[in-house]
């Protein structure tokens, strides 16, 4: 099946004759990709910026926008509220994971994704159970009930799982040993960064950390992009894909005010971007986005050069703030990401693209 890129003025009028004669959403992209830099606002990629001599990958996409983010019950959001309004679609309070502010459970991207047949991978250099990944893959009241969110994650049937949190599966109070049980339900299991490109079989679980995967100031390398390329390669094909990547570090290193370290995220992430965005643009079938959860620290930039490849940072808190943070958009219905709006139309969006 060929997709056809679609004018956006188009696109409301599609979407209302869909739902006037009950027929499924025509999908204007084969593949959709959401990328979130945890923490990331318009002055975190501009240190990114200068810290890789004045330009990134980020700067080819074509179409730019923001977003608001408090969550159902705070101006400023946490990334549980804030990830599950991407992956669910609705406004909860702080700390509820792919919940709504009932409780109730509100299938996410992931979910809709497979219900269609289309394969789903999530890449993120945390814990796989921490909020944003589990915002796509669980269903829980708070986020931090990370052995419960394992057993979602672990019954969740996305095809593909890169990051950390191994402990959550292994050691866990219960005594399951869920990557025992996951290979039996037909998973590769890989612990070792090594084997990643490597590894057979059809749906692949790789924890390479029991906690969160090191910072890039701590010698991580190149994990990220190099699993973002092994996520394109497993899941690309005529089913189509949705993907989440996320560069979940930019969030811990400006909560501690290191300004070094979110230069080094910022670049990290951006490296990956460059591979789907190449990915992109030879396929011509896939949407790929790239926005944060919230900003954190409100860092503001003093100084610094772009020839010596340095910035001063300044921050006026360890928080989060409520700070619009960017959203840009590449491929086939990328302009449907223009202007500002809610958190939650990245999701309406996503899955309009995709005909969900």
């Amino acid at each position: 099946m060929r997709f056809t890129r679609l004018p956006l003025f188009l696109l409301p009028a599609l979407l209302l004759a869909s739902l006037a004669f009950g027929a499924e959403p025509t999908p204007w992209a084969r593949n959709a990709v959401l990328v979130i830099g945890d923490g990331m606002g318009v002055t975190h990629l501009t240190a990114g910026l200068v810290s890789a001599g004045g330009n990134l990958a980020v700067e080819r996409f074509g179409v730019v926008g923001l977003s608001r983010t408090s969550s159902a019950d705070k101006l400023v959001t946490d990334s549980a509220a804030a990830a599950t309004a991407m992956a669910c679609g609705v406004k909860t309070r702080n700390g509820a994971i792919g919940v709504d502010v009932d409780g109730r459970s509100v299938p996410s991207l992931v979910e809709l994704a497979r219900a269609r047949s289309l394969r789903t991978g999530v890449v993120v250099t945390s814990r796989i159970t921490d909020a944003t990944p589990a915002a796509f893959l669980a269903h829980r009241p708070l986020r931090a009930q990370e052995e419960e969110i394992a057993l979602d994650i672990a019954a969740s049937g996305a095809d593909l799982l890169i990051g950390g949190g191994r402990c959550f599966f292994t050691a866990r109070p219960d005594r399951r040993y869920l990557l025992g049980e996951l290979a039996a339900n037909g998973y590769e299991i890989v612990e070792d960064r090594s084997r990643l490109a490597t590894a057979g079989g059809e749906k692949l679980v790789a924890l390479l950390a029991q906690d969160d995967l090191p910072r890039v100031t701590q010698g991580r390398g190149d994990v990220l992009p190099a699993a973002v390329s092994v996520a394109l390669q497993r899941l690309s094909g005529e089913r189509g894909f949705f993907l989440l990547v996320e560069g979940s570090q930019i969030d811990v290193a400006a909560h501690e005010q290191d300004g070094r370290g979110v230069t080094a995220e910022v670049v990290d992430l951006d490296r990956a971007v460059a591979r789907l965005l190449d990915f992109a643009a030879s396929d011509g079938q896939t949407l790929v986005i790239l926005t944060a959860d919230h900003e954190t620290g409100g860092m503001a930039l003093t100084g610094g050069s772009i020839a010596g490849r340095d910035v001063e940072a300044g921050f006026v808190s360890k928080k989060h703030t409520a700070t619009m943070v960017p959203v840009f958009a590449f491929g086939p219905g990328a302009e449907a990401f223009a202007g500002i709006y809610e958190n939650t139309e990245i999701f309406t969006k996503i899955r309009a693209a995709l005909g969900l």
